[in-house]
């Protein structure tokens, strides 16, 4: 799928060296901060661990509060494999990620929150441009990240934003070959909103899995910069994985569109049974879907 460069990264395998392929799971932290369990990874997405009360900056002078709490603190996670940011952001990596986290963790994300991480310590950040693809190898699983196209916001805005990447996850088994079908497809969307670009993700990727979609509404001085209810509806419509899980909803003031919204919005659309739901500290338990040929 790359169409410019491919990082391979590996990491140390546990001491079976078996990957569990049958059985994965998705433990919601709140914001876009979510714990991904399967094939041997553990995978942490945008840490985010301020507490209710606690303030963000978003740049330009403006900060805004967070209303929940996290269903974890950062010192009670299990061992990460390595995190994967979809834009340097406060509600994405904040402080408390800044400082506790190990500084040689792996860091797969944008260009602009390399450079940014890199400042503050952290010595392994992968970057990716949209499309470009990230190789990573755990004992016997393989996985690829593909960067997804994402954008903040409308142009004269997100110009002015950090850049954004959604994600492609496939987990394979083995010395199989890329182009191989995955066990999983995962496709994380970033802090985006609806755009033209996103219409290539489905025709590239016509079989995904599992979605976890950035919602919110989240507008400063006006401006939607992330998805609302009715375009989050619009997402699970156009990006069509068998499940979608929205998360990154009514946890800062600057999140102007309620997960009460998106629900309507998809009863509206008749999608109910393409959408499940979490609260802070719930799990989605998933299994790879059965008929998929994986021979290879």
């Amino acid at each position: 799928m790359s169409q410019f460069r491919d990082i391979d990264l590996e990491l140390p395998a546990t001491e079976s060296g078996d990957a569990d392929l049958e059985h994965g799971s998705i433990f919601f932290v709140g914001t876009a901060t979510v714990i991904l369990e399967y094939a041997g990874f553990t995978i942490l997405t945008d840490p985010n661990f301020l507490h209710s009360g606690d303030h963000v900056h978003l740049g330009y002078g403006i900060t805004s509060r967070r209303r929940t709490d996290p269903a974890m603190d950062i010192d009670d996670l299990p061992p990460i494999d390595f995190v994967l940011l979809s834009h340097y952001h406060g509600d994405h990596f904040d402080r408390v990620a800044e400082a506790k986290l190990d500084k040689d963790l792996p860091i797969v994300t944008t260009h602009h929150a390399a450079a940014e991480l890199s400042e503050k310590g952290f010595r392994e950040t992968h970057l990716l441009e949209t499309w470009e693809v990230c190789h990573i190898r755990k004992g016997d699983a393989r996985l690829t990240i593909t960067a997804m196209p994402g954008r903040h916001g409308p142009p004269v805005v997100s110009k002015g934003l950090p850049p954004v990447m959604g994600s492609m996850l496939e987990f394979r088994s083995g010395d199989v070959g890329p182009d191989e079908p995955p066990f999983v497809r995962l496709y994380v969307s970033g802090d985006t909103v609806v755009y033209d670009a996103l219409e290539e993700i489905p025709e590239r990727y016509p079989e995904i899995d599992l979605a976890l979609l950035h919602l919110g509404g989240t507008r400063i001085l006006g401006v939607l910069l992330t998805m609302d209810a009715e375009q989050g509806a619009e997402a699970v419509d156009l990006i069509d994985a068998d499940t979608a899980i929205p998360i990154h909803y009514n946890d800062y003031e600057v999140f102007r569109s309620p997960l009460s919204n998106f629900k309507a919005a998809v009863e509206k659309a008749g999608l109910e049974d393409r959408v499940e739901y979490l609260e802070h500290g719930e799990s989605y338990e998933f299994e790879p879907p059965s008929g998929r040929d994986r021979s290879g």
